[in-house]
């Protein structure tokens, strides 16, 4: 490869980090401002919370629906029409009269948020096979900070001028990326013709002949429920605790995106010990941060030491659950390289249903059980993903990456 072709990739590789952060950053907005938007609305902690549940919902259903356009379309053009999509479902947001109104607009901004994951399976298309760890860790880093900075960026803006101006901005954001979409991004067509129909059913058949795929989706969707459990209910704690606002909870997303920069180490990591090695240590790093953030809040001691006890468990948390996500798109993105797309789109939907599980139910916990119910509900969910990742093959999926589209058109 030559060292011009090498610059013309890196270029778009980081790009694709940012609009990854910009996209998926729309989903998480909500979080930090459940309670102002209980108060707008009249409603209680435990109905505002679908809120985040129906943001989950649509995402999963875009990345059923729209992500594996990305094996079938010219993936640049797509990515534009979702992010103008976007910002049309953020605004319907910003102006929604009440609380339905807000749940189904919630919904439109998760199903075109799913533009994250037709970008993501682009990057190993830019880099050799050996540097397909780091590259879905670059990317990657951009995706977490946009999740984590999410919730600052909504805190600090809905001090200042209202939680509604929040999705204003993200709209304008969004809007922009169209044009710029355009600019940055070649023209990527599919690798081969196919049908969306034929795409569709070759889902099934992915899921149904990789074990690793099985295996990545089942450990990622509790991982996921797990940290959802926590960010769903993070405002929650600090106002009842606390009686601190949206603005100190979206500060937290700052703390986060310190984990986040772990993104392109354990890409790394994965490259060099392989992934199963980087989820156990991932998971054991998880299961440390709720017992931190479970055992130092019923101990008494000063505001300021407990808050910073929640900061370090926070970034222990987020640090675990990106080195578990990074090393699961690493392997399974790797195994049938012209299916990119769509077995992101299995692993993603499987995913984050488990997130929509883990917001849903925390929500419940903290009605009826407050913070120790939403602890056990986190601890529980990692400790199934734990036995899925022990049962595992160490040798899943050693043969199953020779499989070519024609095998899958015809097992479809």
């Amino acid at each position: 490869m030559t060292t011009s072709l090498q610059s013309e990739k890196r270029a778009p590789l980081a790009f694709l980090g940012i609009a990854c952060a910009v996209g998926v950053s729309t989903m998480y907005y909500n979080q930090p401002l459940l309670l102002e938007m209980g108060r707008s609305y009249g409603v209680s902690a435990g109905h505002v919370g679908f809120v985040a549940v129906a943001t989950q919902v649509g995402y999963a259903c875009g990345l059923l629906s729209f992500v594996p356009l990305g094996d079938v379309l010219e993936r640049r053009a797509l990515m534009m029409k979702m992010y103008g999509a976007e910002a049309i479902a953020l605004l319907l947001v910003a102006v929604a009269p009440g609380l339905t109104w807000l749940i189904a607009a919630s919904v439109l901004i998760g199903l075109f948020a799913s533009v994250t994951h037709v970008a993501l399976p682009i990057a190993p298309d830019l880099v050799s096979h050996e540097k397909r760890g780091r590259a879905i860790g670059t990317v990657m880093t951009g995706l977490l900070l946009g999740i984590l900075l999410a919730r600052t960026f909504a805190g600090w803006v809905s001090g200042i001028h209202g939680w509604r101006w929040v999705f204003v901005v993200a709209a304008v954001v969004n809007a922009a990326f169209v044009p710029l979409m355009g600019r940055v991004m070649p023209k990527l067509p599919p690798k081969q013709q196919l049908r969306y129909a034929d795409a569709m059913r070759s889902l099934w058949t992915l899921f149904r002949t990789q074990p690793l795929l099985r295996e990545s989706s089942v450990v990622g969707a509790l991982v996921f429920a797990s940290f959802s459990c926590f960010w769903t209910t993070l405002a929650f704690v600090l106002h009842s605790h606390y009686g601190l606002g949206a603005g100190v909870a979206g500060t937290f997303g700052v703390v986060g995106a310190a984990g986040a920069l772990v993104a392109p180490l354990a890409g790394r990591l994965s490259d060099r010990h392989g992934s199963r090695w980087v989820i156990s240590l991932g998971m054991g790093l998880l299961t440390s941060s709720y017992v931190l953030l479970w055992v130092e809040e019923p101990v008494r001691l000063p505001m300021t030491v407990h808050i910073i006890a929640l900061a370090v468990g926070v970034l222990v948390l987020d640090i675990g659950a990106q080195m578990i996500q990074v090393a699961n798109q690493t392997r399974i993105l790797g195994l049938v390289p012209s299916a990119r797309s769509r077995i992101n789109t299995v692993y993603m939907t499987v995913y984050f249903s488990g997130a929509a599980v883990g917001s849903a139910l925390a929500t419940v916990a903290w009605e009826h059980w407050k913070w120790n119910g939403v602890c056990c509900l986190a601890i529980g969910f990692i400790a199934l993903a734990g036995l899925r990742h022990a049962a595992g093959s160490r040798d899943a999926g050693a043969d199953h990456h020779r499989i070519t589209e024609e095998d899958l058109l015809l097992e479809a």
